[in-house]
């Protein structure tokens, strides 16, 4: 199968150079690309009349409900964060130049065997238990035939009858914003996989219109395939259900779960039918859904289309088949017909052998794992925290730095760090939820990027409930060059105090700092919200330090 595969490409003599593509010049491939687009044209042109607005799809969509009820499920490819491929050495950085991470292993030449990257199976396992699924002890690889430009291989090593995890659910706390509310969506399957390369599409480049390369960088890299059961009926459901995921894989470690590098990538199916009615309807799939609000919005779309198609009397036009979102259009379009379930010819890999797993691996493993996201929402209610405080702060999808330096935090590690010092818990929320975020907002800065640290936050927190400092002030930005001539002014002004302080009485330092911002404030303050603490710092220890040094 490798070399019929090869014989159809032409390769570019500079193959090892980071220019080299591997170039498909296959007519009877470029045909089909081309008939495909013109048939994606004409459904463009039939689908133009169901057409729904962005600003109304909601309203549209519990219109279209009225009378029938949507079934969504999802199928989720995660890409694991391992530092080769799942089966070979190669390394894997996303955006390297074309076919330089590549090898006989990956690239399905003839005698090249695989071997198991054992940090894919531990990730599986992390998923798994996450997951709340059934793990299996004795699980096996398969062989998944079937053929395209860039599985090189003419199949995909997956797992088939015995998946490694089955039978979980995720929890899932809605917005407040779409209703609130709580979720449990069952997980049918978690199983371990490799990814395919990847087609680039270069126009007017031959007779045919397009040049297809095939560059075999992703070729290899692991994959966890995590299945969802029907559970979903609406496309924020839906989409709050993939934001959750995405959570998972970045507390957990797995992954970096970015839509935009294809790292998490989600295929929705879809179907609709009457109210009361047991059976599926016919169902969809979708594809290209590159961000959770197009996921929402395509979802709405796709269920609004399959209703109107039902109340035309047209409910034969819905088939089984493969659509596309388009972002620009804010529709689905066709891209490919599937006649039937496609006939895989699973068998056992032979080159492979069996997953076997102990209880004591799988319960180290169980006891190395994070707290969760569910988990925190549900200590943060427990605190005492409001919902929205609670999705704010554990909610965070930030990428999950993959340093271990202490100094890398997400909102909800700053938060748990601050009050851990003793900082009075809602304040923390509040500050952090408020002046902290939108400075985030405005300045586009993560929580791990801006000059406050959890540590200095508390101490502004102290001053401020105790009265040393107001709200107001701790707001603000005490100039630099202003606090030389405030301990000046405020160290003359106190001889008394300055002496008690000399003689241990330590906690006059605050006084010094209150006397001159509650004096003056106006004078000296500007407009940066997050550097108070550490100006507020500076001036206790310019006072400090002149109080131990001067003469």
């Amino acid at each position: 199968m490798a070399l019929t595969f090869l014989r159809g490409i032409q390769l570019n003599p500079s193959m090892l150079y980071p220019s080299s593509y591997f170039a498909r010049k296959h007519g009877v491939l470029y045909c089909c690309m081309r008939n495909a687009q013109t048939q994606t044209a004409t459904q463009e042109k039939e689908q133009t009349k169901l057409k729904v607005s962005t600003q109304s799809q909601p309203k549209a969509v519990d219109k279209f409900l009225k009378d029938f009820e949507a079934v969504i499920g999802i199928e989720t490819h995660v890409q694991l964060s391992t530092l080769t491929k799942a089966f070979c050495s190669c390394p894997y950085n996303y955006g390297s130049p074309p076919n330089t991470s590549v090898c006989p292993v990956c690239m399905g030449l003839p005698g090249a065997l695989p071997v198991l990257n054992s940090k894919v199976i531990e990730c599986a396992v992390r998923v798994g238990l996450a997951l709340n699924c059934k793990l299996s002890l004795n699980s096996k690889f398969d062989r998944k035939q079937y053929f395209y430009p860039d599985l090189p291989k003419g199949y995909q090593i997956s797992q088939f009858d015995i998946p490694i995890a089955s039978g979980g659910f995720l929890d899932v706390d809605l917005p407040l914003e779409y209703g609130g509310g709580h979720r449990k969506f069952g997980i049918t399957r978690v199983h371990m996989e490799e990814d395919a390369g990847k087609l680039l599409h270069t126009d007017g480049v031959d007779l045919f219109g397009s040049l297809i390369q095939v560059d075999l960088n992703r070729a290899g890299v692991p994959l966890l395939e995590i299945v969802s059961e029907p559970d979903m009926r609406t496309g924020i459901e839906a989409a709050e259900y993939a934001a959750e995921l995405q959570r998972l894989v970045r507390y957990l470690g797995v992954g970096n779960g970015n839509m935009q590098e294809g790292s998490l990538r989600c295929d929705v199916n879809i179907s609709v039918r009457p109210i009361g009615q047991l059976e599926f309807g016919t169902k969809v799939e979708i594809k290209n859904l590159n961000s959770f609000s197009s996921m929402s919005r395509a979802i709405d779309y796709e269920i609004s289309r399959q209703v109107e198609l039902h109340n035309q009397g047209q409910s034969d036009q819905i088939v089984q088949e493969t659509r596309l979102w388009e972002e620009g259009a804010q529709k689905t379009v066709t891209m490919r017909k599937k006649e039937g379930l496609a006939d895989y010819r699973y068998f056992p890999e032979p080159d492979l052998p069996g997953v076997t797993l102990t209880e004591e691996y799988v319960n180290s493993i169980r006891e190395s794992l994070p707290e969760l996201p569910e988990d925190k929402r549900r200590r943060y209610e427990k605190m005492g925290l409001s919902m929205q405080d609670v999705l704010f702060l554990a909610n965070d999808i930030n990428k999950y730095p993959e340093s271990t330096d202490n100094c890398m935090f997400q909102i909800a590690d700053f938060f748990d760090t601050t009050t851990a010092g003793g900082a009075d818990i809602k304040l923390a929320a509040n500050w952090i939820m408020g002046d902290i975020a939108a400075y985030m907002k405005n300045e586009k800065v993560t929580i791990n990027e801006i000059k406050l640290t959890p540590q200095e936050l508390g101490e502004l927190i102290a001053s401020i409930k105790d009265e040393t400092i107001s709200g107001k002030i701790g707001k603000e930005i005490v100039d630099t060059a202003e606090i030389e001539k405030m301990v000046d002014k405020v160290i003359a002004d106190s001889p008394k105090q300055l002496e008690q302080y000399r003689g241990g009485k330590t906690k006059l330092q605050g006084y010094f700092a209150g006397q001159r911002l509650a004096t003056d404030e106006e004078s000296i303050l500007t407009g940066d919200s997050l550097d108070i603490s550490n100006k507020w710092k500076h001036l206790i220890r310019a006072f400090r330090s002149f109080a131990d040094h001067q003469n």
